[in-house]
């Protein structure tokens, strides 16, 4: 286990993804992947409708932000604070604050796989949301996004419902 913590940098708008390259380069080239493990631009994929025609874009989560994964040194500090496009790091003055590992979660920098101990076919109760304490089959699992479609039996009707996986636990038979 690393002792790397993540941090966060303040860039010009519209600079992220330039910073995120320039440092991940300079880091490749120096051959300080030890002290600089990872770089990134948090960003979610959207669905956007225009006149009908559909396409997907890429949004950034935190524009103006980059977040790096580093063990903190001066040479680690200097690389990211000098880098073109970068203003400063997050935290007072000019000392940098790591994130604490309840905020890398509730962030959503690193996205961890939960692993269902259910498939499809197995029937379920839903043990919180809107629709806590009713049962279901599970018709579809997706670890990677940690959600799982149920069929859930309302008003005489097959509904299906997205939930995340912490919500559902396998009935034992």
């Amino acid at each position: 286990m690393s002792e790397a913590k993540w941090y966060i940098l303040h860039t010009y708008s519209g600079y992220e993804n330039k910073v995120a390259t320039n440092i991940k380069t300079l880091v490749e080239n120096s051959q300080l992947k030890h002290l600089i493990e990872e770089v990134m631009v948090p960003t979610e994929k959207i669905t956007e409708t225009n006149n009908g025609k559909t396409k997907e874009i890429e949004v950034k989560l935190y524009p103006s932000y980059v977040y790096v994964k580093m063990i903190m040194t001066d040479e680690s500090w200097y690389i990211c604070r000098n880098t073109r496009g970068v203003t400063g790091f997050v935290g007072p003055g000019s000392k940098p604050i790591p994130l604490t590992d309840e905020e890398v979660n509730n962030l959503g920098v690193v996205k961890t796989q939960t692993q269902a101990s259910f498939k499809e076919g197995d029937i379920v109760s839903i043990k919180s949301g809107a629709l806590e304490g009713f049962e279901g089959v599970v018709k579809e699992v997706d670890s990677a996004g940690g959600n799982v479609t149920v069929a859930v039996s309302m008003f005489g009707r097959e509904t299906p419902a997205t939930l995340e996986l912490a919500a559902v636990e396998k009935i034992a038979t």
